[in-house]
Parts: C-alpha cells; sequence; structure tokens
C-alpha cells in the first residue's frame, strides 16, 4: 500500500510543535480548528482514525531535563501537557460534530478516559475517533514511540506524521537549500542512516509490523486526505518486501 486511499485504520500522529501555529509556544486556535477540520475530511471519507499528539507547544521535558530537572519528572510534566492539547484537540473536533474520545495513558478519568486497547477498539469500530494522550504513560519514551505502539496496539494499516515539513529530506530543507526530499525509503535506511524520522524505538517498532509511515507537512489544509489518497507531498517508509 503507498498512500492510494487503500488504508481503513491509520494512526495520525501531530507534533505539538504544529498546534503553535505561527507562536512561540502554546495553542493557536485557527490551527487547531483547520487541523481538526482536516480531520473531519478524513473521518467523513470512511477511514477509522485515532491520533497520538505531542506535547512540545507547553512543555519540552528533555531539554528541561538537560538543564537539570529529573528526567523522569520532566517527561511526566510533558506527557500532561499532551493531555492539553488532546483536549483542546476533542473539543474541536466536536466542533465540527466529529465523536470523540480523549484516553490517557495516565488515569485521570475526571477529564478523560483510561487507556483501555480493547475499549479504544470498540470507539473506533463505532466510528469515534480515538486521541491517545500522555504518550506511554511511562518515562524516556517519545510520543513517537507512544504513537509506533498505539499503532500496533490498535492493528493500524499506516501511521501518518504530520510535521512541518513535507516529507524526509537528505538534509535540513531549512538551512540546506541542496537538500532532496526522498519519495519513499525503507525502516531499515532511516535506521541506517539515522534520518531523524521517528527515534530508533519507534521505526524498529513498525518495522517489526509491517506498519508503513508517512511524513507530511500539516500546515497545508486538506493535506491528510490529500496524502491518504497518494496525492500531495510526502515520504512513505515501509518494509523491506
Amino acid at each position: 500500500m503507498t498512500g492510494d486511499g487503500s488504508y481503513k485504520r491509520v494512526l495520525l500522529k501531530i507534533s505539538g510543535e504544529v498546534l503553535m501555529g505561527d507562536g512561540e509556544f502554546g495553542l493557536n486556535p485557527e490551527t487547531v480548528d483547520r487541523i481538526a477540520n482536516d480531520i473531519s475530511q478524513v473521518h467523513e471519507s470512511g477511514v477509522e482514525l485515532c491520533l497520538v499528539v505531542g506535547g512540545g507547544n507547553i512543555f519540552r521535558g528533555v531539554s528541561v531535563a538537560a538543564q537539570g530537572m529529573e528526567r523522569a519528572s520532566a517527561d511526566y510534566m510533558g506527557m500532561l501537557a499532551t493531555v492539553m492539547n488532546a483536549l483542546a484537540l476533542q473539543s474541536a473536533l466536536e466542533g465540527h460534530d466529529v465523536p470523540t474520545r480523549v484516553l490517557s495513558a495516565i488515569p485521570m478519568s475526571t477529564v478523560c478516559e483510561p487507556y483501555i486497547r480493547r475499549r479504544a477498539m470498540r470507539h473506533m469500530e463505532k466510528g469515534r475517533v480515538v486521541i491517545f494522550a500522555a504518550g506511554t504513560g511511562n518515562p524516556y519514551f517519545t510520543t513517537d514511540t507512544a504513537a509506533a505502539l498505539r499503532a500496533s496496539e490498535m492493528d493500524c494499516d499506516c501511521l501518518m506524521k504530520g510535521t512541518k515539513v513535507d516529507g524526509v529530506y537528505t538534509a535540513d530543507p531549512e538551512k540546506d537549500p541542496l537538500a532532496e526530499r526522498f519519495k519513499s525509503l525503507t525502516h531499515f535506511d532511516v535506521i541506517q542512516r539515522d534520518l531523524k524520522v521517528m527515534d530508533a524505538a519507534a521505526i524498529t517498532l513498525c518495522r517489526e509490523n509491517d506498519i508503513p509511515i508517512m511524513v507530511f507537512s500539516i500546515q497545508k489544509a486538506g493535506e491528510v486526505l490529500r496524502v491518504l489518497n497518494g496525492e500531495g507531498r510526502f515520504t512513505i517508509v515501509r518494509g523491506e518486501g
């Protein structure tokens, strides 16, 4: 499968930074609403959809840990930031009449449901969008790894990574004007070349479970559905076979 509309169940990973819009931190309501509208288009197409959202727009655990805070505490604070983003996305999606559930790996029953795999599967089977919050619930794991884990647990056909860049490049396209975009790569290519698609644990999980990764820019309206249909600009990372 190569992004041609043949995916039935998809996990969309959104970085927290994307939700900032043009701001330096926090949430940009217009950006959140635009992304919610894009997700609504995918939902209306009949694809079963779940999401993992980062928290870097509110709190970056790794960088704070590097400044002296205990890593585990910093990571837990980062996980709580993802819950805030998930609730914001849920509110925006419901504004577009998309039934949505937030499931958190850290139980906080006052604001969302605890993550239970079978419950999450049932929500998607009933046509609800599921947002997985609080990462894996463990420190030392990124939200990229959480996305790969949930995509594996949910038996997803594809993991879409929505970023600020429209694919994987030979170098940082913002710094190197000669950088070229890959159309396709294998999971092994990414690991061997140390390409910054996702961290090694996430790539390995996707490789072991034969889950393709589509890297694209989520900053252009409607791009999620276009990429799912094999249009637009993206890089696909898949198995060697």
